[in-house]
């Protein structure tokens, strides 16, 4: 990464999402997608609120609202009103916080699965075991169903009750949901269960009053197996849904805990969020970097890998811009702290990230909507199936379990979690490789691009001229002439002249003290050197004072039609040869348009220069279309005909002038090195400056959409498949009937399987 590069970190900047307030606000008590779709409704009743968009699998919601008509309490008490709890979430800080709550409740889940299993094991032999005919299990004669009916119901609701009291939320969020009239997964499983608990202790009664036939109708062992198959899927669940998440983890375990300061001339240790802007900051060898700032004093080598991906260490010294939770590995610094907080470079990027996670795509707007209405459904073809099979059979029994197979089997977990894993997973490995998405509707559509529009300065090219050519006109040796050439540039500060300098220096030329200079505006410069008048410009100067390009005329021609601007140098009233200066192409920009190729996008690059010059790049990278003398104005007029034409267009830019034509193209795209204009108005940022990431976004933009339609495929299948089967369809041709053990079992899986499938992505590696 350049220079430019490091000094415009800190102008990575989360896209505002709306005019007015923005905030997001951490949401417990969410069990299903059915949950979340409650939690909007209740946001988006309040008068003065833009927006809202609750993430059931980043817990959060994101609102966007007018703070002169409705504040942030208001929102935080509808959705305690809702029946959910709002969290304390005060930015970066709360990290670890968040962190911490969230592997208590993995803790928790495990536990609560391990003691339900404890009980129910012994409860499904119980239940089972006596009806094994083809090998004799051991099983305690005081507890044989046929001799002792109530002692062995009494056993099975001693073991059931220790499940029920583990599994406690599941009905006092149910049936609260249920009062509330927005049933959610609780409900569903609350009813099930429920039934199931209410059946047996009515044949318990039974059993008691004479009814000994009773004891083949008690439904325990499902309602306590159910409740340890759903706590064992959502102690996998959250599991999983922590490594989504990964890459926020380590972006905020790179960051320091403590900072060295200097108090009085001596050095005191902190805590990090206690260092204020203006703080003189010390890190030894192998220390982190704290806060951003700038050095004061000391030399040193600096890996920024974190930040930008790249291995090398970059050399700082006085003036050096340095950034937190880079690392110090060789020499001892001081450092003016001039960033802190939630304003330092790695704070903006996590803080970019965790939006663009938080976000929604497009695709799963059909999922929201299926989930809004799920349950309330599932609970009326649950009970219409009970109640037409009780009418068909007069067996209560056998209703009962249908109706239990539907409420457990159905599950909205899976639809909401299809969208939102796979999109914290993509955004997530895209920071790892330099390429910061912000958000979930810039990944979707980056995926339909079918022609990519480069900006040549700056993006296609360096951005900057540098020596390209040498050619003498007699015996002068080339550095020899390029000396001459930087001495008598090196008052000058013109760009082409400056880069004259800076290319002799660059090959350890010494310069020569010139007088007499005299800048001749739009053609060049004059001075003398060693007592010789050096002449240095344009043709026209060259034709003014009648000097002949001689043998070289062929050659300035030549460097013309190659895109570089000629340079005549006369000493003394001859020619003395040609300097030529160009924008030099960046050295990953060629691969990076094959690589476009490859993949069937077509790329166009727009640019002011005449079409002559701009043809020369475009064959010297393999452009297919070439959009040249196009006023900054008139670029985003340019991307509007693209798209005019039926195209999807992503624009890639790095400067000011180009920030409209990112606006209006369907993916804006802004190099790291660019102006924060650019990057504010872009929907993908490039960390590193490299255009090989361009293919890599789009790549990964493919893999992640196409996850995302994998996992809707299986939670859609699921549900279409697995509802009917429960109903009884099968049972209805001859087949088996589903029971609802069985039924918990695949209503867990099914979550577990989504966000198995959205975590391999994480395996994502860019085809180059």
């Amino acid at each position: 990464m350049d220079n430019d590069t490091r000094e415009n970190l800190t102008k990575i900047e989360p896209v505002p999402a709306a005019a007015g307030g923005g905030l997001t606000i951490p949401v417990g008590g969410m069990s299903c997608a059915a949950c979340a779709q409650r939690v909007e409704r209740a946001i988006r009743k309040l008068d003065g609120v833009a927006s809202a968009s609750v993430n059931y699998a980043t817990e959060k919601a994101t609102v966007i609202y007018d703070p002169s008509k409705v504040r942030a309490a208001a929102i935080k008490a509808a959705i305690e009103k809702a029946g959910y709890k709002a969290l304390s979430n005060t930015g970066i800080g709360a990290a670890d916080e968040d962190r911490a709550r969230k592997q208590k409740e993995i803790r928790v889940m495990w536990t609560k699965f391990i003691i339900s299993a404890v009980f129910s094991l012994p409860l499904l032999y119980i239940a089972r075991a006596p009806m094994i005919t083809f090998v004799r299990l051991p099983f305690p004669a005081l507890l044989d169903p046929m001799r002792y009916p109530l002692i062995y119901g009494l056993a099975e609701l001693a073991l059931v009750l220790p499940v029920i009291g583990v599994g406690y939320k599941f009905y006092t969020v149910g049936f609260t949901a249920l009062w509330r009239r927005a049933p959610n997964m609780d409900s569903l499983i609350a009813i099930g269960t429920t039934s199931a608990v209410v059946y047996s202790v009515y044949n318990i009664f039974q059993i008691a009053t004479g009814g000994f036939m009773a004891v083949d109708f008690l439904y325990f062992e499902t309602a306590g197996v159910i409740i340890t198959l759903i706590l064992l899927g959502k102690s996998l669940e959250a599991v999983s849904k922590g490594r989504t998440n990964e890459a926020i983890k380590k972006l905020m375990g790179l960051a320091p805990k403590t900072a060295t300061i200097i108090v009085d001339g001596e050095e005191k240790e902190i805590p990090i969020d206690d260092v204020e802007i203006g703080d003189i900051v010390a890190v030894r060898p192998g220390g982190k970097i704290p806060v951003d700032g700038v050095v004061l004093a000391g030399h040193t080598a600096i890996d920024e890998s974190m930040l930008t991906g790249e291995s090398m260490p970059v050399d700082k010294t006085e003036g050096s811009k340095v950034y937190a939770a880079t690392i110090n590995t060789t020499g001892a610094v001081r450092f003016k702290a001039e960033k802190i907080g939630a304003d330092t470079a790695l704070a903006r990027i996590i803080q970019l990230v965790e939006d663009a996670q938080g976000s929604k795509a497009p695709i799963a707007a059909l999922a929201d909507k299926v989930s809004g209405v799920f349950v309330p459904i599932v609970c009326a073809i649950a009970a219409a199936a009970g109640i037409a099979w009780f009418i068909g059979t007069r067996d209560l029994s056998f209703a009962l379990t249908i109706f239990i197979s539907v409420l457990v089997i159905a599950c909205p977990c899976a639809l909401g979690l299809a969208t939102p894993t796979a999109i914290m997973v993509g955004t997530g490995k895209g920071a790892e490789n330099g390429i910061l998405i912000k958000g979930g509707e810039a990944l979707e559509t980056a995926h339909k691009v079918n022609i990519i529009v480069f900006d040549k300065t700056g993006t296609i090219t360096e951005g900057k001229p540098s020596v390209t050519d040498v050619l003498p006109a007699a015996a002068m040796p080339a550095d020899s002439l390029l000396r001459l050439t930087a001495s008598a540039e090196n008052a000058s500060e013109h760009p082409l002249g400056q880069a004259i300098v800076l290319g002799a220096r660059a090959k350890g030329l010494e310069l020569l003290p010139a007088t007499d200079f005299v800048s001749i505006t739009g053609r060049g410069i004059e001075a003398r050197i060693d007592g010789r008048g050096v002449l240095a410009g344009n043709r026209q100067l060259m034709d003014e004072r009648g000097i002949s390009l001689g043998s070289l005329a062929a050659d300035s021609d030549r460097l013309s039609g190659e895109g570089k601007t000629p340079m005549y140098v006369a000493v003394d009233g001859a020619l003395a040869g040609i300097v030529a200066v160009a924008d030099v192409m960046k050295p990953s920009s060629r691969a990076a348009i094959e690589s476009l190729h490859k993949m069937g996008v077509e790329v166009a690059m727009i640019t002011g220069d005449n079409q002559k010059t701009a043809d020369w790049v475009a064959r010297q990278v393999g452009i297919d279309r070439v959009l040249a003398e196009v006023l900054p104005g008139d670029k985003s007029s340019e991307v509007r005909k693209l798209q005019a034409e039926g195209n999807k267009v992503a624009m890639v830019g790095d400067g000011i002038n180009d920030a409209p034509a990112l606006a209006q193209a369907d993916i804006g795209v802004a190099i790291g090195s660019g102006t924060d204009v650019a990057m504010e108005s872009a929907d993908i940022v490039l960390m590193r400056s490299d255009l090989m990431d361009v293919p890599t976004a789009l790549q990964l933009s493919k893999r992640t959409i196409r996850n995302i339609k994998q996992n809707l495929f299986w939670a859609f299948g699921y549900n279409t498949i697995g509802i009917p089967l429960a109903a009884g369809v099968l049972y209805l041709l001859g087949g088996p009937l589903l029971n609802p053990i069985f039924a918990a079992a695949a209503m867990s899986l099914s979550s577990v399987s989504v966000l198995t499938n959205a975590l391999r992505l994480k395996r994502f590696k860019p085809s180059r």
